[in-house]
């Protein structure tokens, strides 16, 4: 995936909002040892990339002033309430060196597992992304979750997975839960209220044969 960029002479406020009137985005690129750069993006391209998830969890091709650097996307300020992207911040990667990231997990089978096939319960997903530790080359774009057997009111945790291969945990909590099966919302009161009323008509025929005695 690539990132088209050009250096950004002007600064501050007023340069920024000058910017983004013209159709463009303020943006910076830091890390790898080297000075942090202003940039600026075309609005509509940095937009449709960054509604794409990959994107976000991809090592970037910058082109910049006639060379191209890898980097990674650290940080997206967007408008209170229009879509529109008011600044991006870009971190260097290099080949050598780990780093750190958020990576989405990616949910599959739920409907085979017995939770849902057999208990029709709901299996939601408890935690959507994944603090990791990998070089550049290792980053993987999502972790899959394996959701087949999932049963009765069961979790599946962190250590119900396999990371991939060069991927490490960097998250505190220790053992996470990815998935959780629940019982939907009002089943179990139903089956309660069906019994009640059997129990109760199973009294009313009693009351009445004892009263014709």
């Amino acid at each position: 995936m690539n990132v088209n960029a050009i250096l950004r002479s002007n600064k501050g406020t007023s340069a920024s909002r000058r910017l983004r009137r013209a159709g463009r985005v303020p943006a910076i690129v830091y890390g790898a040892g080297k000075d942090a750069v202003s940039i600026e993006l075309d609005h509509n391209e940095i937009f449709h990339s960054l509604r794409n998830p990959d994107f976000h969890a991809s090592i970037l091709d910058m082109h910049l002033d006639g060379k191209k650097q890898q980097v990674l996307v650290r940080a997206v300020q967007w408008h209170p309430y229009k879509p529109f992207v008011q600044h991006v911040d870009f971190q260097r990667v290099r080949a050598s060196d780990p780093i750190t990231t958020l990576v989405p997990l990616n949910f599959v089978n739920a409907e085979e597992s017995p939770a849902v096939k057999l208990h029709q319960q709901v299996i939601t997903h408890v935690t959507t992304e994944l603090d990791i530790t990998c070089l550049p080359a290792d980053l993987p774009t999502s972790i899959e979750v394996e959701l087949g057997e999932l049963d009765d009111s069961g979790n599946v945790y962190l250590s119900d997975i396999t990371l991939p291969e060069g991927v490490t945990y960097a998250g505190t909590e220790e053992d996470p839960v990815l998935a959780a099966a629940l019982a939907q919302r009002g089943a179990g009161a139903d089956e309660d209220e069906d019994e009640d009323v059997a129990e109760d008509e199973s009294g009313d025929e009693d009351t009445s044969e004892d009263s014709q005695e």
